[in-house]
C-alpha cells in the first residue's frame, strides 16, 4: 500500500527536499508577541488549601480565586468527601482532606497558603496546626475565641517563621478603603467620632449555618464575635490608634431561647487618648444591617450598608452639599484580600490585616463583655 505523501511524490505534486522549487514554498516562522498579554508567572503564584467548604467559602472565598492573577486552589479541606470531590471537579482540584488527616498537608508542595474558613471556636487549632505544617495562614475573623489563643497563633506563625493573616476583607474593599483615604486626605477635617451598627436576625431553625452561632464551644462568642466585629473594626481602622478604654451593656431579650449560649446584642463605647470617640451596636436581634459613619469637624462620611458582598455606596457630606463618590465594585473585596496574602508571602512582609489586628480586636470584645456583665463599668485598656 503506498501512503498519499509518496502518492504526491511520485505524480510530482510535493516538492523534494532540498529541492529548488522548495525555496518557494511558504514555511512556518516563529513571530513576536503581540499584544502585551498577561502570562502565569509559576514562581510568583501562591497555591492555597481552603479548610471548611460551608456557605461563606465556597459562595465567595472560592469563586473570587477565578479572579485572583496570583493565587490558586489546589487542595480541599472537609469532613464531607463527596462534596469536597464536587467542588473539586468544578475547580479542577485533586487532592483532598479531612479534619483526620489534615497534617499530612506538610508533605504537599504544591500547597503554600491555607485559607482556615471554620468556625471560631476551631481557628486556633487548624491554624496552628497549619503553621506547624510549614504554611502560610490567612483565618477567618474573629481570629479565636480567646486572647490566648491568638496569642498562641501569633507564637506559631512566629516560630514557623511564616505569615499570619485575620481575614478582615473590608480593608481590600475600594468603597471602604477610600472613606479612610479621604478622611486621611483631610476632606473631612480631623476625626471627632464614628458611629456603626451590624446586625442580623438569627435563625437556626430556619437556616442550617446560623446553629453553629449560638453555640458557645463553636462561635466563641455572640453577635459581637460574628457581625459586630465588623463595626468595631472599622472604628480603630478610622481612629487610626488603640482605644484606652471601652463600656459596654448587653442588648436582647434575656428570655430568648437563642441565647443560652452566647450574647445576642452588645451596645458598646471606646474613648481613645487623642479625644475621638467611637459607639456602636451589634445584634442578632434586629433586621440586617451594616454600617459605619465617620464624623469629621468639617463632614462625614457615611456607608451604608458597609460590609456587603456586592453593594457599598458612599455618602460624603460637607458645608451641607452631599455627594456619592465611588471608588469601585464590592465584589472584588475577595479577590483583593487573597492577592494581598499571596502578595506578601510572596514578598516575606506582614500582612496588612496581621494576627496582631485579630489580637488586638478580640481584646477589646472580651473587655466589651467584661464591663457589660458589670452593668456598665469602664474598662480600661
Amino acid at each position: 500500500m503506498i501512503d498519499r505523501r509518496r502518492f504526491l511524490l511520485a505524480a510530482g505534486s510535493l516538492p523534494l527536499l532540498g529541492s529548488a522549487a522548495n525555496a518557494a514554498t511558504p514555511q512556518a516562522a516563529g513571530q513576536p508577541l503581540l499584544g502585551n498579554p498577561k502570562l502565569p508567572q509559576p514562581d510568583k503564584t501562591t497555591r492555597w488549601a481552603i479548610v471548611g467548604l460551608g456557605t461563606f467559602a465556597t459562595g465567595q472565598m472560592m469563586p473570587a480565586f477565578r479572579s485572583a492573577s496570583n493565587s490558586r486552589v489546589t487542595a480541599l479541606v472537609s469532613g464531607n468527601p463527596q462534596k469536597a470531590r464536587d467542588l473539586g471537579a468544578a475547580y479542577g482540584v485533586s487532592k483532598f482532606y479531612d479534619y483526620g488527616n489534615f497534617d499530612t498537608i506538610a508533605a504537599n508542595k504544591d500547597i503554600d497558603c491555607v485559607y482556615i474558613a471554620l468556625p471560631p471556636g476551631l481557628h486556633a487549632e487548624y491554624t496552628i496546626r497549619a503553621l506547624k505544617a510549614g504554611k502560610h495562614v490567612l483565618c477567618e475573623k474573629p481570629m479565636a475565641s480567646t486572647v490566648a489563643e491568638c496569642e498562641a497563633m501569633i507564637a506559631a506563625a512566629k516560630a514557623a517563621g511564616k505569615q499570619l493573616g485575620v481575614a478582615y476583607r473590608c480593608h481590600f474593599e475600594p468603597n471602604n478603603a477610600d472613606a479612610v483615604r479621604r478622611l486621611q486626605a483631610g476632606e473631612i477635617g480631623k476625626l471627632r467620632h464614628v458611629s456603626g451598627d451590624a446586625g442580623f436576625d438569627l435563625t437556626p431553625q430556619q437556616w442550617p449555618p446560623h446553629k453553629w452561632r449560638a453555640e458557645q464551644a463553636l462561635a466563641g462568642g455572640g453577635s459581637m464575635y460574628d457581625i459586630g466585629i465588623y463595626a468595631l473594626n472599622a472604628a480603630l481602622w478610622a481612629a487610626g490608634e488603640d482605644p484606652v478604654s471601652v463600656t459596654a451593656v448587653y442588648s436582647y431579650p434575656k428570655d430568648d431561647p437563642r441565647f443560652a449560649e452566647v450574647e445576642g446584642g452588645v451596645e458598646w463605647r471606646l474613648r481613645f487618648a487623642s479625644g475621638i470617640s467611637a459607639q456602636g451596636s451589634s445584634s442578632y436581634c434586629y433586621t440586617y444591617s451594616s454600617r459605619h459613619q465617620l464624623f469629621g469637624s468639617e463632614g462625614n462620611i457615611l456607608l451604608s450598608p458597609s460590609m456587603d458582598y456586592g453593594n457599598i455606596p458612599m455618602t460624603l457630606t460637607k458645608n451641607f452639599v452631599s455627594s456619592s463618590p465611588r471608588a469601585g465594585s464590592a465584589s472584588s473585596q475577595f479577590a483583593n484580600q487573597i492577592e494581598a496574602f499571596s502578595e506578601a508571602v510572596l514578598a516575606n512582609r506582614p500582612h496588612a490585616t496581621g494576627g496582631e489586628m485579630g489580637l488586638r480586636d478580640v481584646k477589646i470584645i472580651q473587655a466589651m463583655y467584661q464591663s457589660a456583665a458589670n452593668n456598665g463599668a469602664e474598662v480600661k485598656l
